[in-house]
């Protein structure tokens, strides 16, 4: 396959996305010229880059598990050449179909990434020792197992990477990053656990960051909500051209002390590794599992207990938070991070307090400020309190029913429920965030920039993947139920519609038409009341269109049967004033009318991630 994809004219290789832009718009091509390069994140994947309408569109090419190869949310193709011939008839989710292809110019070839030239070396180091072989022996062994060699490989070759120093500790790292050239952007990459967890250590102005690195469960890593990566060369060679999150790109890789080997933990007593596998070259053989070749014996490894879970949210930056993610800042760590109090999901009566004024009201009751006594730390809390009302039974059972929802949900990015109180009446106490709803805040904030209402928005998807993900559809999605913590940090609320779904149905279907926010909801929900993760993502298109009309309301002196007719009709909103056509052009993709065409939170997210960092830079 990639000496195949290599002879295309139109493959550049391992180019950046800035690269392939500047590639696409000298050649001075109209709208459907397009070129493949390598993926800088996903092992086998590839990327496509489109021009449409003076602007670049940017396509992940994964390779799947069954060696076919997909854009995210599409069809399935035996080749990356078979995706583009298929794009070349059918949009499908693309912004325009491929028309014309951006050849390489004139006598350049593929640009090799740092570590294929490596590969091929480790590669016959690890067949050569694993399994003794020599000549034609070794030759047919890799040409048979290939696939599984290379992702063997790729996976453990930060080992020989100087940045790698291995199971230190985090005390041991700063000394290391801080001696000698205290060059910004240093960097060196711990191992913290055997369970696939790592650290990334910055140097900022004398003071050394620690960012996690987590391992999901389909193997990526990534730093917190940061991009994700199939292995820890592809996420530093990422950060070393783009800060993407960090405080600053990565520059100066801190080596290991002389004579150290980056050798990473391993599992206790581990009986499928070979001594001879751990060799003085480095530790990148000492975790590879033997693969299987026809005839050969294979080894067998064990399981073992992990390590005890860590904080999950490492990262400590000082300074400027304005500039900073959430995911960089202290506020992105629990404010309620008193584990064994909050392992109870009730709350006592007299470790809270309820202070005058209300801060909203509702069919149900008011919403009250509050403070939350905690043994080790106090807190200020909002307070949803029901209405003493002998006939609110049915208002009863709906908020238990939200705080069921909300318990089970833990997200940076959506109100953390801490827990319920049945005192004088019931009451649901959740986080604070002390802006309140978004589209007021805009309301009053006229001058907020594009670049942070962006930010907002962004954010909001994030929430809104992890619920698409957990299979949760919110039902309820507006620019009055996203509560702002600051200017800069919003969370996802009011979760009273909500609604989870089993793994192999991916829709709830209501009994009946409800009171419910009809301007906010997608064709399906009115016609057929099919509620689903895309059709969240119909109401966040509108979302989107509240944030950037700095709180309007949408179909402004419109009744909902105007509003259908016009959907039905094919017409959509307006962009508002001032709005960024990239925002515009994404609102309109989430209000496509088939839900089966309409993008997931897994599309829609990663377009603002990199439209927010494009005019964040």
């Amino acid at each position: 396959m990639a000496d195949a994809v290599n002879a295309l004219p139109f493959f550049y290789g391992n180019i950046t996305r800035e690269e392939a832009e500047d590639y696409l718009q000298q050649a001075g091509m109209s709208s459907g010229s397009y070129l493949l390069r390598q993926s800088r994140n996903y092992l086998g994947g590839f990327a496509l880059s489109v021009l449409h309408s003076a602007r670049c569109y940017h396509y992940t090419i994964e390779r799947e598990p069954n060696d076919t190869y997909a854009i995210a949310g599409g069809k399935s193709h035996r080749s990356p050449v078979d995706v583009i011939d298929y794009h070349s008839q059918e949009m499908d989710g693309l912004v325009c179909l491929l028309k014309r292809p951006c050849n390489r110019p004139k006598n350049m070839q593929p640009k090799v990434g740092p570590f294929e030239g490596l590969k091929e070396k480790l590669i016959r180091e690890y067949v050569k020792q694993t399994w003794n072989l020599q000549g034609a022996a070794l030759e047919q062994a890799i040409i048979s197992q290939r696939p599984q060699l290379e992702k063997l490989i790729s996976t453990t070759a930060h080992e020989k990477m100087p940045w790698f120093h291995g199971s230190i500790t985090r005390e041991d790292s700063e000394p290391r990053l801080q001696n000698g050239s205290r060059t910004n952007g240093r960097f060196l990459i711990r191992q913290r656990d055997v369970n696939g967890s790592y650290a990334l250590c910055l140097l900022h102005e004398g003071q050394v960051m620690h960012y996690r690195i987590d391992k999901d469960r389909t193997g990526k890593l990534s730093i917190p909500d940061g991009k994700k990566f199939d292995t820890l060369w592809q996420l530093v060679e990422h950060y070393s051209y783009k800060p993407d999150g960090l405080l600053r790109v990565l520059t100066d890789p801190c080596p290991r002390p002389d004579g150290e080997i980056g050798r990473p933990l391993l599992p206790r007593d581990h009986p499928g590794l070979s001594p001879v596998l751990h060799n003085a070259a480095g530790g990148i053989l000492s975790r590879l599992r033997t693969v299987p070749i026809p005839g050969l014996k294979k080894n067998r490894g064990s399981r073992h207990n992990t390590m005890d879970n860590l904080n999950p949210y490492e990262t400590r930056v000082p300074g400027n938070q304005a500039e900073a993610m959430p995911m960089d800042t202290e506020v992105y760590e629990s404010p309620y991070a008193d584990p064994d109090e909050l392992r109870s999901s009730t709350v006592d009566r007299s470790q809270l307090y309820l202070e005058d004024g209300e801060l909203g009201s509702g069919n149900f009751g008011t919403v009250m400020k509050g403070i939350y006594k905690m043994r080790k730390i106090e807190k200020p809390v909002a307070v949803k309190i029901l209405k003493n009302d002998d006939n609110n039974q049915s208002v009863h059972e709906e908020m238990l029913r939200e705080a069921n929802v909300m318990q089970q949900l833990d997200n940076p990015y959506i109100v953390r429920m801490i827990g319920i109180c049945e005192a004088e009446s019931l009451m649901l106490v959740m986080e604070l965030a002390e802006l309140g709803p978004l589209n007021k805040f805009l309301q009053k904030n006229k001058q907020t920039t594009i670049k942070n209402i962006t930010e907002l928005v962004h954010q909001v998807s994030m929430g809104m993947k992890y619920l698409e993900e957990n299979n949760f559809v919110h039902r309820d999605l507006a620019a009055r139920n996203v509560l702002l913590v600051t200017q800069h940090y919003a969370k996802i609320s009011d979760f009273g519609l909500s609604k989870a779904v089993a793994e192999d149905q991916n829709y709830y279907k209501a009994k009946g038409h409800g009171k419910w926010p009809v301007k906010w909801y997608a064709p399906e929900c009115i016609n057929y009341f099919k509620f689903s993760s895309k059709s969240d993502v119909w109401s966040f298109g509108v979302l989107m269109w509240e944030a950037y009309s700095f709180g309007q309301k949408p179909y402004k002196g419109m009744k909902g049967n105007d509003v259908m007719q016009m959907i039905e009709s094919g017409n959509r909103m307006d962009a508002p004033v001032n709005c960024p056509p990239e925002m515009y052009d994404l609102m309109r993709t989430c209000w496509t009318y088939k839900a089966d065409e309409r993008p997931g939170f897994t599309v829609v997210e990663p377009r603002l991630r990199e439209y927010y960092y494009d005019i964040a830079q």
